[in-house]
């Protein structure tokens, strides 16, 4: 079977597969019990208020996905991916292991950006590698790209039983040097099996030759880039000099850094319609890119609950306990990868089903599926906190059926956004909304931080309401999205 399975593939993949996997145990690892440890006074964390420490994990995780901007920039323009991959793992492990001393607030937030530097020089890179690989695309390439994402959510799940159990059962800081071990281990593969089976890959970027368009363009996008700037900076002074933002909080910075990421991205797409030298088709796709940017932030702002709301929920509201032992509230964010290992064969079983008897749903009907399924998920949290306001403990069933709806929402909505931004995006633009579809993640991660705030142990009657508003919302939008799925189609311009 082994045999059978590298004449398909190149040994490369493989190397990719566990550095990827060892790299996502332990930002997975870490960030399950990341908002439990901001929280907790008993056991040697700093003890922040709810809306402090979920803003805190807001803008950690927010940041894990903006930072990958520039870090595709630096991997294209100066060390090439693989040395951007090397570095960028080194950064994640010294982060980890700073996260693993005992000390001071300030020491661990120090940690936090450096592990979530490391992460932004490392995600976007090893995945161009794993494209590189397959130079001639096609279906191999598409597989090999299913493979990788296997790994993906195999070290998620190793990350969060390993990691989860240490930090919560014996120390927080064990769990964080937990991770800074997966991660060492991914840069050993990654050394050891690169050298050999990654040869030409990923190497420093050779210079570009300069034209007369290509250097016109670049001064409009610097001119674009400080007027950018100084609209934000001249913004956010307003908001704190009028008393709307206090950027002295973390919540005031996390809200502050949500109102950046909206400017830049609503004037990006401004730009490239008013001033990107678009034909009128480019301009209708770039219309669609931008439904798919606002749904794509909208159901990342639910799922990535997962480590916010929902960890406070498994850790305060849920019956965990199984055979005299309490199950850490961590190991129910493990629900998310297990369906997807399960499911993720299924669902592309499925739409390649549908696709030979031309009944595969369209990109606009698939995000629409995706919000539907998530906003079904947070109804049944508001049942789950309809319980839990009465003061006993919810059935472990709904966090798992939550889980569940929010897994085949995103094998809706992810791998068909990934694959419609590169196919929709003008060719001249395409590097740069791929930068700006994780844009989206990032926003989402954000809101989802923020929204955590709200579930301080003192207004726990607001928690059903809470849950409430998220379900409207997204399902609001996706049956929106379903009803115009046509017009929205049309304006693809043939793309399917």
């Amino acid at each position: 079977m082994s045999s059978h399975i590298s004449q398909k593939h190149p040994r490369g993949l493989y190397v990719l597969f566990f550095a990827e996997m060892w790299e996502r145990f332990s930002y997975y690892g870490m960030r399950a019990i990341l908002l439990l440890f901001l929280l907790d006074s008993a056991r040697g964390g700093p003890g922040l208020p709810a809306a402090e420490g979920a803003a805190v994990y807001g803008l950690y995780t927010a940041s894990v996905y903006l930072l990958t901007l520039p870090g595709g920039w630096i991997a294209d323009n100066i060390l090439g991916q693989k040395k951007a991959i090397w570095y960028g793992g080194i950064i994640i492990m010294l982060g980890h292991v700073i996260l693993a001393i005992p000390s001071g607030t300030g020491v661990f937030l120090l940690g936090l950006t450096t592990v979530a530097v490391g992460t932004g020089l490392l995600k976007p890179n090893i995945s161009s590698i794993v494209g590189e690989l397959y130079p001639e695309g096609g279906a191999r390439r598409d597989a090999a790209f299913s493979i990788f994402y296997m790994g993906i959510n195999l070290g998620s799940l190793l990350g969060i039983f390993i990691v989860g159990y240490l930090g919560q059962k014996i120390s927080w800081h064990l769990g964080f040097g937990a991770a800074a071990i997966g991660m060492l281990l991914g840069l050993i593969v990654f050394r050891i099996g690169g050298a050999r089976h990654l040869k030409g890959l990923g190497e420093v970027p050779l210079a570009t030759v300069s034209t007369p368009e290509s250097v016109a363009q670049g001064n409009s996008n610097k001119k674009l880039g400080y007027v950018l700037i100084a609209a934000v900076v001249a913004l956010l002074v307003g908001l704190q000099l009028g008393g709307i933002i206090d950027f002295t909080t973390a919540q005031g910075l996390a809200q502050g850094a949500g109102v950046i990421i909206v400017i830049i991205s609503v004037s990006y797409f401004l730009f490239i319609l008013i001033l990107g030298g678009l034909t009128p088709v480019e301009k209708k796709r770039v219309l669609v890119l931008i439904i798919l940017f606002i749904a794509a932030a909208l159901f990342w702002s639910g799922y990535e609950q997962a480590g916010s709301s929902l960890q406070i929920f498994a850790e305060r509201h849920t019956e965990r306990t199984v055979a005299g032992w309490e199950v850490p509230s961590s190991w129910f964010q493990n629900f998310q990868p297990t369906f997807v290992l399960i499911f993720a064969p299924i669902l592309a079983s499925l739409w390649i089903w549908l696709s030979s008897r031309s009944l595969n749903p369209s990109i606009p009907v698939k995000f629409a599926l995706g919000l539907i399924l998530l906003g079904l998920s947070f109804f049944v949290m508001v049942w789950a906190s309809d319980v839990a306001i009465t003061g006993k403990l919810a059935s472990p069933f709904f966090l798992t059926f939550t889980y569940f709806l929010h897994t085949i929402g995103e094998l809706c909505l992810s791998p068909v956004g990934l694959s419609s931004y590169t196919k929709l995006a003008p060719k001249r633009y395409v590097s740069q909304l791929m930068g700006i579809w994780f844009v989206a993640a990032s926003l989402g991660n954000l809101i989802a931080g923020l929204f955590a705030g709200n579930f301080d142990e003192g207004n726990i009657l607001q928690m059903p309401a809470s849950f409430n508003q998220v379900a409207i919302f997204t399902t609001a939008f996706g049956l929106l999205l379903l009803v115009f799925w046509k017009p929205v189609k049309n304006w693809m311009g043939g793309i399917h």
